[in-house]
């Protein structure tokens, strides 16, 4: 093995210790501290970074674990498959650090999945790889030959860029018998290196005399530098200056002002005339940057500023200064100047974003970590501590995660729809006087999540539209508002139906329409998806549809979808696009004897509509003028205003015989009917509504004119239908399009019944009068006779409407109604049979008391009394009825229909008189049971 490889393996091998040594690492306050030697090759691993953070195989690719540069290159990298820490380019720690040990290097790794930041320490610890240098390769020196042995010249020494043991230097001279090497102290700039004479010079045997300066580290294997030493011996002045002070101390604050003088330097020499003379100049070994930074003036020895100072950039500077006399040769004397400059809050904090995470979901929980900030300041001291915070106050805030770091994480609720992105600003201020302040803006955008369900503008929409629409016409359109973004605020309309019948989830169904049962919305209606347009998907009917009430839905396309409904209330507007409808008369009426009736109806497309029917009627020769023949009775399926009907009488015009009411449809005499009319009458009478424009239709009513009797033959048939008739037509009143036919009045057959009449209001007379006395019989009558004898028990009903009473105080009483202007009396006594003997024991005694019939026996228990007084009171009410329909028989003086009411009511009250005689002997019996109990005598 030659020399070199022997200084090869002796120069490498620290290093190869030092790469086999990892750091050990303290995972105090999650910090990992590793080193590695300067000048490692690329690829060297410096730790296994992952393992060291106790991440399992895999998850330092999966959770991209990777350094944060924090401004200047680390020149170390992180594998993102083994996850180790790896040396990327070549470490020199005199470029990182220069002068300064140790040399640690602070970075960050960031880990993501959730966010995490670590601390790691990286050493770069120092090896030889730098020899001693001096600042020239040749220095000259002057040397008086009168310099006696022992005086010293100062030298300038090597400098290395090492640190520690590797910049300890050691200096050698090459042999000479005038001079040797002083060196005191250590590798310290202040040391001090001097050339001491041993023998006394001789100029004219040695002029010049050269040796070779030589430095030696303290590595292994050590480096030397060398310099050679240029002596010429000078002759006559032997007195070099000297400074009053070998060191100057001197403080400038940073940032002083230029020109500022910092020092006066004072030397003298005792020497006489021109080599007592000085001047002040900096030495020859001061460096560029002194030069720059400082100026002297050589004869006062003032030294000033006349560049910027600045504490962050140097702490001190060492000033070497000479001064030198005028004399042949000169001399010189040496001193040093120490300036240190004093801190001053002249820089402000600084702040970088080193992660973030953006947008934030808006549904993010608290403590979500959203940015990683590294914070600081150059200033030392109170200058450089510094304090943060974040502007505005909510929903962010800060949390100091290491010295200098910072997260900020979320401390309220996002809501997007309120605020979709935030201006946050982190603000830093130190702690000098006065302090500085800094800031560093971050743009937070909301991400958006489906929380708002669509709304409509209204609740209910009120839609109106007139019938006979074109199919595809815009009824209205609806809106509804999502503030949440794309596809979340996305908002798709439907007609929402929920089943057809009225399932659980009751659909929205058409309100109006008429035959063929119910009918979904979506058949009338359609709602465009996309604009929310209310379309109508068939013509609408007035008469099929008057009101359709259903919910429009409002769905966004956010996941999970939501909804919202907004109900639609649509008004069919009516049209005049019916004509009326003459309607045939009702069935069994008068007019069916002797008319054909044919309806008569006009299309709803024509403005007016024309059809003819023939009506029959008859009218008697000198019936008096206003006398009703027949009454004409049409419908219009239209509402309101086009549904209101008026009739006109179209021929004969001028002064006929006849008129029609104008509303009431009513046919009646305009005069006194004589021969000269003729035997018949053909009236045409047009019915128009009153919609724009009006629409109509055309009767034909043919009367025929008879003699009083032959009218009164003919309407005689059907007088015994007229009751029936009346009830069956009653439902032409109550239905909301419902009207009777032609109906004919009685009046032609009024001369005829006149003579019943007469008849009739004397019999009901002397029914009346003989009430009285019956009346007042029972009033004047003993009452024990009346309780103890037997005797049926009567019903009496007097009253102009027929209502039916009963009195419990007498077996025969009479009921009048106040205030009524006639009346009309019948009296009922049924004949039982005579009661089984010892059947008045169970009336409490026997053969007292009023004697139960038999159809009491059979019901005497409390139920039968019950039904028999329910029974009672349904036949009130509808002896009332009776006796109203009896009212207007009597008027029109029907002899037989009052026959025929007769003999029903008369059924009826024997009926109903078998109950009171229950009623009344179950009360009698009951009273005599009390007697007997407590020793009294009936009432």
């Amino acid at each position: 093995m030659g020399p070199e490889a022997t200084a090869a393996v002796m120069r490498w091998g620290p290093v190869l210790r030092v790469l086999v040594l990892q750091a050990a690492w303290a995972l105090a306050g999650g910090q990992v501290r590793y080193s590695v030697p300067e000048e490692a090759k690329a690829g060297t691993v410096v730790g296994r970074l992952a393992q060291d953070l106790g991440l399992e195989a895999g998850e330092a690719e999966a959770r991209r674990l990777r350094l944060v540069a924090q401004g200047r290159r680390a020149s170390v990298e992180v594998s993102g498959a083994s996850g180790a820490l790896l040396v990327s380019s070549r470490l020199d720690r005199e470029e990182l650090c220069g002068k300064s040990a140790p040399c640690a290097l602070r970075l960050e790794v960031l880990l993501e999945r959730p966010l995490r930041v670590f601390h790691v320490q990286l050493e770069v610890t120092d090896i030889n790889d730098n020899a001693p240098v001096f600042r020239v390769d040749e220095e000259a020196l002057n040397i008086a030959e009168s310099s006696v042995p022992g005086s010293r010249f100062p030298l300038e020494g090597a400098s290395d860029a090492d640190i520690g043991e590797n910049a300890q230097l050691s200096y050698t001279l090459s042999p000479s018998e005038y001079f040797s090497l002083d060196h005191q102290g250590s590798n310290d700039q202040r040391a001090s290196l001097g050339l001491i004479l041993t023998k006394s010079l001789d100029r004219e045997t040695i002029p010049v005399h050269r040796l070779v300066l030589t430095a030696s580290d303290g590595g292994r294997p050590s480096l030397t530098g060398t310099m050679e030493l240029l002596i010429s011996v000078l002759d006559a002045n032997d007195n070099a200056p000297q400074f009053n002070q070998s060191v100057y101390k001197v403080k400038a604050l940073e940032g002083s002002e230029l020109g500022t003088l910092l020092v006066t330097l004072s030397a003298t020499d005792p020497d006489e005339g021109i080599n007592s003379k000085i001047i002040y100049l900096f030495s020859k070994r001061v460096s560029t940057k002194v030069k720059e930074m400082f100026t002297i003036d050589e004869n006062t020895g003032e030294i000033r500023l006349q560049g910027k100072l600045d504490y962050e950039d140097m702490h001190s500077y060492e000033i070497p200064i000479e001064a030198r006399d005028k004399g042949f040769p000169p001399l010189s004397g040496h001193c040093s100047v120490e300036l240190e400059v004093l801190d001053v809050n002249d820089n402000a904090p600084e702040v970088w974003v080193t992660s973030l995470s953006v947008p934030v979901s808006e549904d993010a929980s608290v403590g979500t970590v959203v940015a990683l900030l590294s914070v600081s300041d150059r200033d030392s001291g109170a200058n450089g501590r510094v304090r943060c915070w974040v502007w505005p106050a909510s929903p962010f805030g800060l949390e100091a995660t290491f010295a200098g770091s910072y997260s900020l994480v979320l401390r309220e609720a996002l809501d997007r729809e309120r605020v979709s992105e935030y201006e946050v600003e982190v603000r830093a201020e130190d702690g000098g006087a006065p302090a500085l302040r800094a800031s560093r803006g971050l743009r937070v955008p909301v991400s958006d999540v489906n929380d708002n369900a669509p709304a409509f503008s209204q609740a209910v929409y009120t839609v109106l539209a007139r019938e006979n629409n074109a199919a595809g016409a815009e009824l209205a359109r609806l809106w509804a508002r999502d503030p949440d973004e794309a596809g979340n605020g996305r908002v798709s309309y439907s007609v929402w139906e929920g089943g057809v019948g009225g399932g659980a989830a009751a659909p929205s169904w058409s309100s109006g329409a008429v035959g063929g049962g119910w009918r979904a919305a979506s058949s009338y209606v359609s709602v465009d998806a996309e604009s929310g347009r209310l379309w109508a998907l068939q013509p609408l009917d007035y008469e099929e549809l008057q009101v359709l009430q259903f919910e429009v839905r409002a769905v966004d396309a956010g996941e999970p979808p939501l909804c919202g409904n907004a109900t639609v209330q649509l008004f069919v507007l009516d049209e005049n696009d019916n004509a009326p409808a003459l309607l045939l008369p009702p069935a069994g009426s008068a007019a069916e004897a002797g008319a054909v009736a044919a309806e008569a109806s006009s299309g709803p497309g024509s403005g007016s509509g024309s059809g003819s029917g023939t009506l029959w009627a008859w009218a008697a020769w000198g019936a008096p003028a206003g006398q009703v023949v027949a009454k004409i009775r049409a419908v219009d399926a239209d509402s309101g205003y086009n549904a209101w009907l008026r009739y006109e009488l179209w021929e004969p015009r001028g002064k006929g015989p006849f008129r029609v009411g104008l509303y009431s449809g009513e046919v009646s005499t305009a005069r006194p009917l004589d021969e000269a009319d003729g035997p018949r009458q053909r009236l045409l009478i047009v019915v128009r509504d009153h919609g724009e424009p009006a629409r109509s239709a055309t009767a034909t009513l043919s009367v025929s004119l008879l003699e009083a009797a032959e009218a009164a033959l003919a309407a005689g048939p059907g007088s015994s239908l007229s009751s029936s008739s009346s009830s069956s037509s009653s439902w032409s009143a109550s239905g909301s399009r419902s009207a009777s036919g032609v109906e004919l009045g009685a009046g032609a057959a009024s001369a005829a019944t006149n003579v019943w009449l007469v008849v009739a209001i004397c019999a009901v007379s002397s029914l009346f009068l003989l009430a009285l006395v019956l009346y007042g019989a029972s009033r004047w009558a003993p009452r024990a006779a009346v309780l103890s004898g037997p005797g049926p028990t009567t019903l009496v009903c007097a009253s102009e409407v027929g209502s039916w009473s009963y009195s419990q105080r007498h077996s025969r009483s009479l009921c009048v109604a106040d205030g009524a202007a006639k009346s009309d009396l019948m009296v009922f006594s049924p004949n039982f049979p005579p009661p089984p003997p010892g059947s008045g024991a169970e009336n409490g005694s026997a053969g007292k008391g009023p004697s139960l019939s038999p159809v009491a026996s059979g019901v005497s228990n409390p139920g039968s009394r019950e039904r028999c007084r329910a029974l009672l009171r349904a036949a009130a009410g509808a002896g009332e009825a009776e006796g109203k329909r009896l009212q207007r028989l009597l008027r029109r003086g029907g002899r037989r229909m009052f026959c025929s009411f007769q003999s029903r009511f008369y059924r009826q009250g024997k009926a109903l008189h078998g109950c009171l005689g229950v009623v009344r002997d179950s009360e009698c019996s009951a009273r005599s049971r009390s007697c007997r109990t407590s020793g009294t005598e009936p009432p």
